[in-house]
């Protein structure tokens, strides 16, 4: 990211991307966890016009939902979504610098900041997650993050905080590096940007917008089957390989795909949109210094 630029240069700018992003993005990663969660939705005490029209559009009545208030738990959801992106774009980004100058093949310096990184994140924000996700059932009356960090900790013990971990990082790690992989691997095709060109800037950008799409298009729909496996421990308490097993008795293996439109939607936009705005903002900043 950055058309060149040192990552080490721009931390700031890494982190109010992947902020903008998550704010812009949360509506979208609420409906993704409704239904990939397998959570019900009511709307019966919604506002009559969301009431009305998902009564008419019913298959968009997660997104109705996902859009109207109470938001519980957005500030926290939001700043776990921004400071974990920030950490794996810049980790991954800053990582690739530092292995390639000591020598590292360009192939493992791109694959091993982001596992590393993406890994060491999931882990450390993994209550959070459980607990933003357990928050958005309609028919919970947990009100806020904290009840439920005690609602979780209080039914399952210190270590149910951490239930699902296995499958988050399954999920987590491969959407990661393979969207990083995507990214450096487009940018690198696409036909660089002329620096005396009158539209550089809006060129650079381009280009930004046609890699970015790439990754995170392609990390979403790789890693959906995780993410419903992961949602599925979440909601049920049971481990991995139990939770794969009651979503095929279910659902057979149609769970696979259970959630993807809306999880390529919830996926796809944030990853993308924080590849995006990280290059934009950058671009920005560089573009101060030369005046």
């Amino acid at each position: 990211m950055g058309g060149g630029t040192a990552a080490k240069e721009h931390p700031v700018e890494y982190f109010c991307a992947s902020t903008l992003a998550a704010v812009v993005n949360y509506p979208l990663w609420r409906a993704s966890a409704l239904g990939q969660s397998g959570f019900r939705v009511c709307l019966a005490g919604a506002n009559p016009l969301v009431s009305n029209a998902a009564s008419t559009f019913p298959a968009l009545g997660p997104y109705f939902y996902a859009f109207s208030p109470p938001y519980k738990g957005m500030m926290a959801t939001v700043m776990g979504m921004s400071w974990a992106r920030a950490a794996i774009f810049y980790g991954s980004d800053r990582g690739k610098e530092v292995l390639e100058s000591m020598g590292v093949s360009s192939t493992m310096s791109t694959v091993l900041p982001p596992l590393i990184v993406s890994t060491a994140v999931q882990c450390v924000n993994m209550p959070l997650v459980r607990a933003t996700i357990t928050l958005q059932n309609p028919e919970s009356s947990v009100r806020n993050i904290r009840e439920s960090l005690r609602q979780i900790h209080a039914s399952h013990g210190l270590s149910g905080l951490w239930h699902g971990t296995s499958a988050g990082i399954l999920k987590t790690v491969p959407k990661y590096v393979t969207a990083v992989v995507v990214k450096d691997y487009v940018g690198s095709a696409l036909s660089p940007v002329d620096p005396t060109s009158p539209t550089k800037d809006r060129d650079t950008l381009i280009n930004s917008a046609i890699k970015s799409s790439a990754a995170g298009v392609a990390g979403a729909v790789l890693t959906n089957p995780l993410d419903v496996i992961r949602n599925e421990m979440f909601k049920t308490n049971l481990g991995l390989t139990d939770a794969v097993k009651a979503l095929h008795k279910e659902l057979g293996w149609n769970f696979l795909v259970r959630g993807m439109s809306k999880n390529i939607v919830a996926v796809s936009i944030p990853v993308a949109s924080t590849i995006f705005f990280t290059d934009a903002f950058i671009q920005y900043t560089n573009s101060r210094k030369e005046c």
